[in-house]
């Protein structure tokens, strides 16, 4: 499976699945396939991560909150449209194998924070229906100050933004991916699925960071705090 945007490394799923199914699929797995040809398969991950930003809370919240003046810049070259004061159609791009594409367009909610935390929900894009893809993106994002030693290039305020996101995304596959077994369909959109947040995920974060500190003047962090 492969991304269509040039900026982010290829993101692909190995011969596996072709490799592992079978010539005649048993009566069994037909009888269960058949059954659930109407039912999407459902793929649950839950993330978390952390990057510093070197100023005090207040100045990191400010600049979070005037997120229509850097979002689409930091999210490029994912395309993402506005939808109303807070919202933002957001396309992440295309992805197939085996003759199976989709390119996954969710409407985002960047909401205002709530006793310090900043919520990101999945809210409908107008006049749009997903084609055989459902998406459900909860994420939150908490400020924590600290402080760091004298360093060559920085002393002061540090601020970690540390976020959590459950995401669950539902697929429709064509017939013939329910002749695989569920248990390998399940690893390998799991897998898949944990390979593409965490590309776009360390992407966009580099670039907020990236924004944030020129927009100071300031030198960015040295590394992110991995967790």
């Amino acid at each position: 499976m492969q991304s269509n945007y040039s900026d982010y490394p290829a993101v692909e799923v190995t011969n596996s699945l072709m490799d592992a199914m079978p010539p005649f699929a048993d009566r069994d797995n037909l009888i269960a396939a058949e059954a659930d040809l109407i039912k999407p398969v459902r793929f649950h991950g839950q993330f978390e991560d952390c990057m510093e930003m070197y100023a005090d809370v207040a100045t990191v919240a400010e600049y979070l909150n005037a997120h229509p003046e850097w979002f689409r810049r930091c999210a490029h070259p994912m395309k993402a449209q506005p939808l109303g004061n807070n919202g933002y159609a957001l396309t992440i791009g295309r992805f197939g194998s085996f003759g199976y594409e989709v390119e996954p367009k969710i409407g985002l909610e960047l909401l205002p924070p709530e006793r310090g935390v900043y919520r990101i929900l999945t809210i409908p894009v107008p006049d749009y229906v997903a084609p055989g893809y459902d998406v459900d993106f909860n994420a939150a994002m908490q400020l924590t100050e600290t402080t760091i030693d004298a360093s060559a290039d920085y002393q002061g305020d540090v601020t970690r933004v540390e976020w959590q996101l459950d995401l669950v995304v539902a697929i429709q596959f064509p017939r013939f991916i329910y002749r695989l077994p569920m248990s390998l369909i399940q690893s390998t959109g799991t897998s898949l699925l944990r390979q593409i947040v965490r590309q776009v995920s360390h992407r966009l974060t580099h670039k907020v960071q990236q924004d944030f500190h020129s927009s100071l003047g300031l030198p960015m962090p040295h590394k992110r705090v991995n967790r």
